[in-house]
Parts: structure tokens; sequence; C-alpha cells
């Protein structure tokens, strides 16, 4: 009866499209709920469901079962690499797709390998300088300074939450000042450039994610992201309020749209100019000759997003910015990434004078700051103004 398994109650919860198992645990003669991805989104099949129910639940059960000692031992003694393990499994439901990727890979990454070999290190003794220690430890590793900062930035999350739980009686984090952030200086074409690539590209698949991504300043996800649904054809105005990412499911790359947004600024409605309302007008007609010639072999679950093959799939994110690099290369064009697309919208406006808060609306930034960090080396209009103005006020003295 020792060896006998606990079985554990639990339930199928949605949350932002998605489905959950919500597993209660008792605890110290309290019950808690533990969130377990299925990874599977809203209205897949009840064989499937329960199959990844089970599944999931009973990896659970296995896993309460080898770490009883580890619960038990007193959160502020458990070390480094655990602690971050049992954060991320209770931050996992309300975070985005792409941030638990990203903080999974870090955690069970460098995490793992350096705080393994530390294992002396746990949540209450770690030091302002042990962590220093890890940072240079990644810088040595050639572990760019911008990851750096995002390494800061999860393990600062999680000691937030520790001492909310009052786990620790203050942050060691808030103690080591951020990694500095490297200065970007994006790639960008010039007017010429982008006009020769438009015309280039004009046949190939991938072809609206670059109108896009060139003359509206969207990242790669907003653009393979927008939806005819949220296009007023009266009006000329597009919605953004859904993203395309690519995430590992059960060892595969799965697409999927996610109707959330990096930050609530990135949600936004944008004008169409002209040239691009024309695009897309010409395209509907393509994907409607494209049903009704495939026919059953039209795949409809997508038709309401614009960037879709000739079969109505999804395009991968990653196979885009592979097939970007390949359209330049064969045209003898230089060489950006797909982002600087991005990059180029934004550098053209900024020497056709348009103002740097216009800037930032359109391509959904946080704040103004975010805009004058990444473009402002290219104001040379905004400091040229400045120059003239202090040359109009000298003037006046001779």
């Amino acid at each position: 009866m020792g060896n006998q398994k606990n079985s554990f109650a639990a339930s199928v919860h949605p949350k932002n499209g998605r489905l959950y198992a919500v597993i209660q645990v008792k605890q110290d003669d309290k019950h808690k709920s533990v969130w377990r991805a299925l990874n599977l989104p809203e209205g897949a099949s009840k064989v499937k469901i329960q199959k990844a129910l089970r599944d999931v639940v009973g990896r659970f059960e296995d896993e309460y079962e080898n770490n009883v000692s580890e619960i038990s031992r007193p959160i502020v003694e458990t070390r480094i690499f655990d602690y971050m393990c049992l954060f991320l499994k209770e931050a996992e439901p309300n975070l985005q797709i792409n941030t638990y990727r990203s903080y999974h890979n870090m955690i069970y990454g460098k995490i793992q390998r350096y705080f393994t070999s530390h294992e002396e290190l746990t949540v209450g003794n770690i030091t302002p300088e042990d962590i220093k220690d890890f940072y240079k430890y990644l810088s040595e590793g050639n572990v760019a300074a911008n990851t750096v900062i995002h390494y800061h930035a999860v393990l600062h999350r999680a000691f937030v939450k520790a001492f909310d739980d009052k786990i620790i009686n203050a942050n060691p984090f808030d103690r080591v000042e951020r990694p500095k952030k490297d200065k970007f200086i994006g790639k960008n074409y010039s007017e010429e450039e982008l006009l020769r690539l438009l015309e280039t590209a004009k046949a190939d698949p991938i072809y609206p994610a670059i109108v896009l991504a060139g003359c509206l300043g969207l990242r790669r996800s907003e653009a393979l992201g927008i939806r005819w649904s949220r296009i007023d054809w009266k009006y000329k105005t597009v919605l953004l309020d859904t993203k395309i990412i690519e995430h590992d499911k059960e060892g595969r790359k799965a697409v999927i749209p996610v109707e959330e947004m990096k930050n609530s600024s990135s949600c936004r409605t944008l004008p169409l100019p002209d040239q691009v309302f024309d695009m897309l007008s010409s395209l509907r007609e393509s994907q409607e000759m494209n049903r009704k010639m495939f026919g059953k072999s039209y795949n409809h679950d997508f038709d309401d997003y614009v960037c879709v093959t000739q079969l109505g799939d999804l395009f991968r994110p990653s196979y885009v910015t592979q097939h970007f690099a390949i359209i330049l290369r064969n045209n003898s064009l230089r060489r950006i990434r797909f982002h600087d697309l991005r990059h180029t919208f934004a550098s053209i406006l900024i020497n056709q004078e348009v103002p740097l808060i216009n800037i930032s609306k359109f391509l959904g930034h946080s704040d103004i700051a975010t805009t004058a960090n990444i473009y402002a080396h290219l104001d040379n209009t905004g400091k040229q103004i400045s120059a003239d103005v202090m040359s109009g006020i000298l003037n006046q003295k001779k």
C-alpha cells in the first residue's frame, strides 16, 4: 500500500482559446488548483480531450510521487532550478504561448545547466554576487547583452513572486543592476529598394506578407494574422487583433492563431494605403478562385485569414523568414531580415518628416520612447530643423 500512487481529481477548463487540465491537490489541509496545458484548442474532440487529460494527469501523478521529498522541503531551501520549474508551472496559465516558450527555453537551458552545478544556491541564500556570477557566465558564453536582460527579467519575476508569497524578506535581484542593453540599429531599404522588392516579389506566395510588413510596418506575426473580417472595406481600415505563432507540440512545430497581441497598443486599427487596399481586393478574389479550384483539397479552417497558401493553410512564420531570404538571394537584392521591412517602413516615414508620435502609434509601440530609441539616429531632418532654428537666432545678432 505504501507504493500506491496518489489519485487526483481533475477537470478541463478553457483559457485564451486553449484547454487546460485543472488538477486538485491537497497540501497542508488546503486544496490547491494546479493548471497543466493539454496542448489542445477549444473545440477539440472529446476523444482527444479525454486522452490528453489522462496523459497529463498521469504525468502529474508520477511527478508528484517523485518529488514528495522536494515538495515537503521548505521553499526557502529549494534550489534555484527547482524553484524556477515550480514558478513556470504556476505562471503558465497566465503567459502567452511565446512568452511561456521563451521562459521554458531559458529555465531548461542555461539556468538549469548553471544552477544544477551550483546546488548550494537556494531561494533563501542566493546573493547579488551570486547573480552577477551567473550573468558573467552568460556573457562569457557569448550570450548577447539583450538576451542576458531576458534572463534577468524571468529570474526577477520569479523572485518577486517569492517575495510576495513571503518566502523571502527581500528580492536579491533588486540589488543587482539590470544588464545594459545593446544599441540596436536595424537595416532598412531605401524607397527605391523597397519598390524593386515589391515588383520582384509580385508573383510570390508570400507577397501579401511582404506588402503588409513593408507598407504598414507590421511585425511578421501581425502580417500573417490579418483577417478578412477585420477589414472595413468602406473606410479602408484594418483591425489588428490576431497574431500567428509557432510552437513545439509533441515534438512537432504547430502553427496557431492567437487573439492576444504583444501589448495593448499592438491591438490597433490602421488606415490602408490605396495600393495595399487594391492588393487585398485582388487577393480576396484569388482566394475565392482557389477554394473553387481545389475543392475538397482546400483547407477551410482559415478562410478568414489573408496570408494563406494556395490550399488555404497558414504560413509558418519560420517559412516566411527563410523564403524571404531566398527571394532576395535569387534576385540579387541586398540582404535584410523580414523584420527589417518594418524598419524600412519607419525610416521612409521619418525621412518624409512624419512626426515620431504618429509613427509610434502606427507601429504599435507601447510608448514613443521605444520608437525614439530605435529610430532616433535616422531623424536627421529633426536635427537639421533644430540647427536651422539656432542659426536663425544667431543671425539676428549680425
